[in-house]
């Protein structure tokens, strides 16, 4: 009989973005509105002011969203051919060097 956990820790980034990002955005709106509001401005610059402000960003998100992500992906990958020469130079050492940071991770729970 085989036991099978199903753990969610790996969607934490996400989430932790998600919840920081909405954060951000709605301080930044807010901050926004209130300065233009505050400025004795009509109702339509108010919410035209909000509107911008919100698509602004968005945009400053996104942006920031993909340069984050693909620059992880480059580095990944990066690393990857790394390490697939130094295999390719020495197998034996590197299965000696997975081996021994596989034990030292399990030892430590991070398995």
């Amino acid at each position: 009989m085989s036991h099978q956990e199903h753990h969610r820790a790996h969607r934490i980034g996400w989430l932790r973005a998600a919840v920081l990002g909405a954060n951000d955005g709605i301080v930044s709106t807010a901050s926004l509105i209130i300065g233009v509001a505050a400025a004795n401005s009509t109702h339509d610059s108010v919410l035209l002011a909000g509107v911008a402000g919100l698509v602004a960003g968005a945009m400053s998100m996104a942006a920031g969203e993909y340069v984050s992500v693909s620059s992880q992906a480059d580095t990944e990958s990066a690393d990857l051919e790394l390490e697939r020469r130094s295999l390719e130079h020495d197998f034996e050492a590197g299965r000696r060097v997975n081996y021994a940071e596989s034990s030292r991770a399990y030892s430590h729970g991070r398995s």
